[in-house]
């Protein structure tokens, strides 16, 4: 007997994977470390260190700030570059996502943050490490499901990339 597959590409430049987290304290971690697998996987190991600094802010928010549950969805999006997506049950957007789309509409550099603020650093974080980041909020969907989308992407050096 013979089976005849047809030819996989070597590598596949653009995928996207989907994880859906229970309300716990434990799912940033869970996150990070799925993240880190993905980009293993897929030849992007010089995005792990920032991917998963950013994966942890924006879980960790969405932990904090929701009751509910929430998502985390990473999208290659080709040449190296990485979108990182994360939903929650909270409508509010946090500053500074809230300044609408694309970087002409945001603070040049990365978001300030008051020296003696109790909080804000992990959305300082994400925009000095993203190339670019948004948020909507959701409505209501077919499955019920509200709240926002906070998302960023950003992407590596050619020497970032592993044959």
């Amino acid at each position: 007997m013979v089976t005849v597959a047809p030819p996989q590409p070597a590598t596949c430049e653009l995928w996207s994977y989907a994880l859906h987290l229970p309300y716990d304290p434990r799912a940033p971690r869970i996150a990070r470390r799925t993240l880190r697998a993905v980009l293993t996987e897929h030849g992007l190991r010089g995005l792990a260190d920032p991917a998963e600094l950013l994966a942890s802010e924006l879980v960790s928010n969405a932990y904090r700030h929701s009751a509910g549950p929430s998502g985390l969805r990473l999208r290659a999006l080709g040449g190296g570059r990485l979108r990182m997506s994360v939903w929650d049950t909270d409508p509010r957007i946090p500053p500074p996502f809230d300044q609408g789309p694309g970087p002409g509409s945001r603070p040049f550099g990365p978001v300030a943050v008051p020296p003696d603020g109790e909080s804000g650093r992990g959305l300082f974080l994400v925009s000095h490490y993203a190339d670019d980041w948004g948020g909507r909020p959701l409505d209501d969907d077919l499955f019920g499901q509200s709240g926002k989308l906070l998302w960023c992407e950003f992407g590596t050096s050619p020497s970032a990339v592993e044959p």
